[in-house]
């Protein structure tokens, strides 16, 4: 669900018995031990709920020592598995109660920092699966002293529907999910009517759903599905694509892309308002008594 799937291989940390970041002697994993014990799970839901299609691929690739560092020092701080086991409170979470904004695959968080360092007053709830862009990402965040992101490891699907109210976010954002280009696999794309019809739950009434992506299908996709959807409606006059607004960065994942020749299309759509309820059937409606 983020760029990460194009994003160069991490380098890979010293050995170790060598000097890690800050001259500190690595430590020698055991078998069996935790990866990082006072960090992300592997698999924070575990068994709890369903198996299902996933619309995303763990990627538990190399960790720079830097990154493990941030892992280890800031994730009981910042970070969150998403383990579908409470409902989180975003004042009590944050701190404060600035307007929420759920980002879903960051990659490695240069973006995402970027908008929180833009826009402090907006809290950002972070998701991935990455475990080394999680690790920079809160190595960002500790240096550029961003308060205002919360980083998640998991499903995002489980974070919705259950460790979210409803009417708890005011705006949902993804780019450069994974796109899944064979056929066959296009079922695992995550903007789908009933990703959406979740999504909408949660979002309240006016808020902002921004997705981008360099695969053109998937942007028509992207396009026809919430186009279609009754509880969303396009903010561009012409019901197309949106350019590009100055508070997506543009990244290096992107930059490369577009020097390839390839096409990037932003999505900007905004939660519809609450549809009234119908009014009960009028043989379930109670009659006055015979004589009244």
């Amino acid at each position: 669900m983020s760029d990460s799937r194009n994003a160069p291989e991490a380098p890979q940390p010293p050995a170790p018995s060598s000097l890690g970041d800050g001259g500190a002697l690595r430590h020698a994993r055991a078998k069996g031990e935790p990866r990082f014990p006072e960090g992300p799970k592997a698999d924070p839901a575990g068994s709890h709920f369903e198996r299902r299609i996933r619309s995303f691929q763990p990627r538990r690739s190399r960790v720079t020592a830097g990154q493990a560092d941030a892992l280890q020092r800031l994730w009981p701080k910042w970070g969150f598995d998403i383990d579908g086991r409470r409902v989180l409170d975003p004042a009590e979470f944050f701190g404060n109660t600035n307007p929420v904004v759920l980002e879903i695959g960051f990659g490695m968080g240069e973006a995402t920092a970027q908008m929180a360092a833009a826009d402090p007053d907006t809290n950002i709830l972070a998701v991935d699966v990455h475990t080394p862009g999680q690790g920079n990402l809160l190595n960002l965040a500790d240096r550029g002293g961003l308060s205002n992101i919360r980083v998640g490891n998991g499903d995002a699907i489980i974070l919705l529907r259950e460790m979210l109210r409803p009417d708890s976010l005011d705006g949902l954002r993804v780019y450069f999910p994974d796109p899944w280009p064979k056929k066959r696999h296009h079922k695992r794309r995550l903007i789908q009517p009933e990703f959406l019809t979740l999504a909408a739950t949660r979002l309240k009434p006016g808020a902002i759903v921004h997705c981008a992506t360099d695969w053109e299908p998937y942007a028509e996709q992207m396009l026809e599905v919430l186009t279609a959807h009754p509880d969303y409606e396009n903010t561009q006059p012409d019901g197309g694509f949106a350019p590009r607004p100055a508070h997506r960065p543009l990244t290096r994942f992107e930059g490369q892309g577009l020097d390839k020749g390839h096409v990037v299309n932003d999505l900007l759509f905004r939660r519809a308002a609450r549809r009234p309820q119908p009014e009960p059937a009028d043989q379930h409606r109670l009659q006055p008594p015979t004589g009244a």
